[in-house]
């Protein structure tokens, strides 16, 4: 399983107009700015648009699309080079915004975007569960973000209350 045969998929993806933008987030996104750890897939955030005709957002278009070229369903995942992976809609301003501001990076060769590091972080804030709040320490004790670019998303996206919690709860402050 080489991550590198998810990210042409990707690429070729968005080359061939099946998805718009995207880029990495989750366990995955955030091992290019932390020590790797164990994930069960590779969540990637993109821009679903529904067609002209309809209010309705189907991803129905991406998977005929990986299951023509021979990838296979596992639940809510497709299997692309054997990677377990989600498509996930940005949405939400947090999501727009991390989007939109996606950093280019090389991953052995193959070029691909990741979610901006204090974005990372930031979501994992607003989600909050066990791991995303272990995330999040990882994220601090690193020094892989800029905090006061992390102040600054925390306040725009009104997660002010949260963070002040979490610094409560795990930072003694």
């Amino acid at each position: 399983m080489k991550i590198q045969d998810v990210l042409v998929m990707l690429n070729q993806m968005e080359a061939d107009g099946v998805i718009g933008r995207y880029a990495l987030g989750g366990a995955v996104g955030a091992t290019y700015y932390l020590e790797p750890v164990s994930t069960l897939d590779v969540d990637v955030f993109i821009a679903f648009k529904p067609k002209q005709e309809s209010i309705i957002v189907s991803p129905a278009p991406i998977f005929d699309y990986l299951i023509k070229l021979g990838c296979t369903m596992e639940g809510e995942h497709v299997v692309i080079g054997g990677w377990p992976v989600q498509f996930l809609p940005a949405s939400g301003s947090i999501l727009e915004e991390a989007l939109a501001n996606a950093v280019d990076v090389d991953v052995e060769g193959v070029s691909t975007r990741v979610l901006p590091a204090e974005y990372l972080a930031a979501i994992a804030l607003q989600t909050g569960r066990a791991k995303d709040k272990a995330r999040l320490l990882q994220f601090l004790e690193t020094g892989a973000i800029d905090r006061s670019k992390f102040r600054e998303i925390v306040a725009t996206h009104q997660l002010t209350d949260r963070w002040e919690k979490f610094e409560k709860q795990f930072l003694g402050s």
